[in-house]
Formats: structure tokens, C-alpha cells, sequence
């Protein structure tokens, strides 16, 4: 398999301070990788970099290349046509990645759109609903119609992270960022959204790169495991023998409070 995300000695700094040091791993096309760590590792930092988007006042170094394409120091103008279509990210709080003043029907409609233009093959008008009503039934929203019509703030959680996911795969990417998707939702509708996403990644034969701190979910998600500590990958390789048999301290510790954490929760049922 050739990768679809090859990052190299990934350095973030901000400052004189070093929030991810010297970070390699591969994702390759079709592949389910996952990044864990606690809040502060450098996951959501790592995702952001490799789509181009780390915020002003963060310098990226090393190498991180998206479909072939150097992404550390390429304009923006350039990255845009990759994002997307080589990548998508879903963020952790979808209600912060939404236009509170659009209806969902028109934000989903605008990646649609842009990806047909780019495919040279145009949506506009109700060929464009029709895309936009399918895709909202794709990732099981009942009563498309009702829903497009709906402003971010008129929908529950569970319902905007959808939302989020479907504008996301609008633009058919290679490789789906999963950043915590799941943390801001209840129990049930976490389980609902991991199966969706399940199911998209197989059915549309994405790759995927999962972000999260909830082992359980992770070992459940993915293939292969990158464990970062303080911005640094201390422990890598396939979930089954990194969860069966962690190697470094910091990953048996993470492992240590996940079991302890749900002995607890067994405890009070």
C-alpha cells in the first residue's frame, strides 16, 4: 500500500516552546490509523498540520506530505486544492465548525458544489438539493428535508456531528481525519456516529486517521496505534499488540487508567 499521508520528523514549535517533536508515521490509502494520547499530546496540532491548517503563530518543520504533495510551506491557494478531496477533517464540536447563520442544507450544498465544479461536472439548483438530500440520508439522518431546512442550533448534537461528517465526505476524500468526534456526544449517540463512520470509511474505502483519548473506542476503530506523549511518539504499531502488550511506561499507564475507569463505572451499576 503507498502512503496516502506520509509525515517526517514533524515539528511544531510556537515561540521557543516545542509542542510536537520529530513525528513520523504513515497512513496509507484504505488504512486506519489512530493518534492517542492525553489532552496536550499534540494530536489535534499533528491533524491540523497535515492539512495546512495550524493556526497563526505555529511553525510547522520537517516533512508532511497528502497525496504526494509537500504540505509544510506550500501556499494556501495550492492546499486548497487538496483539502477535501485528498483529505476532510471532522472536528470534535461541531457546533463550532457550523455557520450558526446558514441553514445545514447550504453549508452542505457548498462542498458538493465545489467538488462537482472541480470533477467538471456542475450541481446547481435541484440536481444540488437532490445531492444535498442524499448525502444526509447516507449518514442516516431521518427526514432529510426537514434537516437541510434546519439552522445548528435547532438540531441535537448527535444530528450536527452528522451534519459535519456529511460535509465532510461531500468532497469524496481519499483520507477522513476523525478529531474526537465522539467526546462531546452521549454514550448512545457515540456508539451511533463510531458505527456510521465504520460504515462510510468501508463503504467508500477511505483511509482513516483517528483521534482520540478513549482507548476502548480506539481499539475498536482502527488497525495500527501512534502513541504520543508531550508532542513525541513513544510507542507505534499494530492496536492488537500495542493494547496486548504496551511496550513504554506512559502507554501502560494510559492502558492502567482506561481499565480503572471502567472498573468503576462496573462498580456503580
Amino acid at each position: 500500500m503507498s502512503a496516502l499521508l506520509d509525515v517526517h520528523r514533524l515539528t511544531i514549535r510556537t515561540g521557543t516552546t516545542t509542542l510536537v517533536r520529530d513525528l513520523s508515521f504513515q497512513t496509507a490509502s484504505g488504512e486506519r490509523v489512530g493518534l492517542i494520547g492525553e489532552s496536550g499530546s499534540g494530536k489535534s496540532l499533528t491533524a491540523l498540520a497535515a492539512t495546512g491548517l495550524l493556526p497563526a503563530g505555529l511553525v510547522a518543520e520537517g516533512s508532511v506530505e497528502l497525496a504526494g504533495q509537500q504540505v509544510i510551506g506550500t501556499p494556501d491557494n495550492q492546499l486548497d486544492q487538496l483539502r477535501g478531496t485528498a483529505a476532510a477533517i471532522v472536528f470534535q464540536e461541531p457546533l463550532t465548525a457550523l455557520d450558526p447563520l446558514k441553514r445545514v442544507g447550504r453549508q452542505v450544498a457548498e462542498p458538493l458544489s465545489r467538488r462537482a465544479r472541480r470533477d467538471g461536472r456542475p450541481l446547481s439548483g435541484t440536481a444540488l438539493d437532490g445531492a444535498v438530500l442524499a448525502l444526509l440520508d447516507e449518514v442516516a439522518l431521518s427526514d432529510p428535508t426537514r434537516i437541510a431546512r434546519a439552522y445548528p442550533h435547532e438540531l441535537s448534537g448527535g444530528q450536527r456531528q452528522r451534519i459535519a461528517i456529511a460535509m465532510a465526505l461531500a468532497c469524496r476524500p481519499d483520507l477522513l481525519i476523525a478529531d474526537e468526534p465522539t467526546t462531546a456526544l452521549d454514550v448512545t449517540t457515540q456508539a451511533e456516529i463510531l458505527n456510521l463512520l465504520d460504515r462510510l470509511v468501508r463503504e467508500r474505502n477511505m483511509a482513516l486517521l483517528f483521534i482520540s483519548h478513549d482507548l476502548p473506542v480506539v481499539a475498536n476503530t482502527v488497525e495500527r496505534v501512534v502513541v504520543l506523549r508531550k508532542g513525541e511518539a513513544v510507542e507505534t504499531g499494530p492496536v492488537a499488540t500495542v493494547f496486548g502488550a504496551p511496550q513504554h511506561d506512559y502507554t501502560r499507564s494510559l492502558l492502567a487508567a482506561a481499565r480503572s475507569f471502567d472498573d468503576a463505572l462496573e462498580g456503580r451499576s
